[in-house]
């Protein structure tokens, strides 16, 4: 995916937004070629028709083109409630940014403009969104709404995540997802993003993220990383300190005298954590900052298909 040099630097939710729309239109314009084939029809002014529904807002122009039935939509309607929890943990302001990199080429800045991509589709579907956002505090919280007010607000306040204070950011991860669980009441589909580096013991976590799934929630969890140095420990063999960005603890090492181990740990956290959420039904989507953000918008449109 290519984003215009004229958009790349954004200081303004506005550009947030566009940035945002162009990668929906982007994905839309291929979907062609997608296993989503034919639901862009229904992505901003439609819904499949079901069996049993009142026939009388069918669009029948659309099933000459299609041959499927779809009716048309109405502001007031709203079919999916999302909430975005992102962590905005020091973490994940890694990699510390260059001048001449964009904003999305760390962890903090692609999961800010991959929630606005998501925010971008629910706008288009008249669906309702809100927002939590927790470091070593529960730095904000917005219920599920679907007006255009809303939506510029939430955007605005992303943008404010890209913003790294001096002092670093540790987390208390598992009581922030317990009380953000606590906060959504109605059934939602729970969408977080984090790059799952806690302290907490791993079973409390997954107590915590169990706990989102109270009230028949769906939750999806991207876990974001960078994939050269995070999982494959690419680094010069030279003498390097190594700073905990959370912690302010350092180590001096060769990176080569424990990259196969360091691989190996890797390697069996992330398929641990795999499995956890497989046994928790949790879906769990690794994602790799740099990445386009394909694999993003395909996982919401297929666990969307399954909400019902």
């Amino acid at each position: 995916m290519k984003i215009e040099s004229q958009l790349e630097k954004i200081s303004s939710f506005k550009h947030l937004e566009l940035l945002a729309n162009q990668v929906v239109e982007g994905f839309i314009s291929g979907m062609h070629k997608s296993p989503f084939h034919g639901f862009s029809a229904e992505f901003a002014e439609h819904k499949i028709y079901n069996s049993g529904e009142s026939t009388k807002h069918i669009d029948w122009k659309l099933f000459a083109k299609t041959d499927r039935l779809y009716t048309k939509r109405y502001e007031e309607e709203t079919n999916l409630r999302c909430h975005i929890i992102l962590d905005n943990s020091s973490s994940m302001h890694y990699p510390v940014l260059q001048k001449d990199q964009l904003f999305y080429e760390n962890k903090i800045g692609f999961s800010v403009l991959a929630s606005a991509v998501l925010m971008n589709i629910l706008k288009k579907q008249r669906d309702a969104v809100g927002l939590s956002i927790y470091s070593d505090e529960y730095e904000f919280y917005s219920p599920e709404k679907g007006s255009d007010r809303h939506h510029r607000m939430l955007l605005d306040k992303l943008e404010n995540t890209l913003k790294k204070g001096e002092d670093s950011k540790t987390t208390d991860t598992v009581s922030f997802l317990h009380q953000i669980a606590e906060n959504i009441h109605r059934r939602s589909m729970v969408i977080l993003f984090t790059d799952m580096f806690q302290s907490e013991d791993e079973k409390k976590i997954f107590k915590a993220l169990q706990h989102l799934k109270h009230n028949k929630h769906k939750v999806v969890v991207f876990h974001v990383y960078d994939k050269k140095t995070e999982l494959t420990f690419d680094f010069d063999n030279i003498p390097k300190k190594f700073v905990d960005v959370e912690t302010g603890e350092t180590v001096n090492l060769f990176s080569e005298n424990i990259k196969i181990e360091y691989e190996k740990q890797v390697l069996k956290y992330f398929n641990d954590i795999a499995n956890t959420c497989m046994q928790y039904r949790i879906q769990y989507v690794p994602v790799s900052v740099g990445e386009n953000f394909e694999k993003i918008i395909s996982t919401y449109l297929a666990e969307k298909q399954k909400f019902g």
